[in-house]
């Protein structure tokens, strides 16, 4: 996988690489459910009920497994092979996240890689394609913390 332009000091991936992984993704299936949980159309939670995910943010040395289970992402623990596994460096996922990089773009240069079910790639991009993404406006989360407003 080629590496992104930018990406986090190999020490400090080596740092954060030692953190116990059941945690981390507890938090980011947390997150997950804050942020997208409701938006996810019915047929898609049908579809992804009891699928194996697996994100890694490669510059960082980090893993979060999670999968879809009764109405919401919940942490599991790592799997050998998840359904899908999706991987990037940091600041790659913070641009797709603010829909300033295409995710065929990232895939086509070797900075996004996908694992596994291909179908329910396609199935998960499509699902993030159609929804809003404003809990990943940075700015405008910046602007509100700056004016007080909650």
């Amino acid at each position: 996988m080629q590496e992104s332009r930018y990406t986090l000091p190999a020490p400090l991936g080596g740092l954060l690489s030692r953190l116990p992984p059941f945690p981390g993704s507890w938090m980011f299936a947390k997150a997950l459910n804050l942020a997208l949980a409701r938006q996810i159309p019915a047929d898609v939670q049908v579809a992804l009920e009891g699928k194996k995910l697996r994100l890694r943010v490669t510059d960082a040395q980090l893993a979060f497994d999670f999968e879809w289970r009764k109405g919401a992402f919940v942490a599991c623990r790592p799997h050998a092979a998840p359904d899908l596994s999706i991987g990037a460096a940091a600041h790659d996922f913070v641009l797709l996240a603010r829909r300033e990089e295409d995710p065929d773009t990232l895939f086509f240069s070797r900075r996004l890689s996908l694992e596994g079910d291909t179908e329910l790639g396609l199935l998960f991009k499509n699902t993030l394609d159609a929804l809003d993404v404003s809990a990943f406006d940075f700015d405008l989360l910046g602007r509100l913390r700056r004016s007080g407003a909650r």
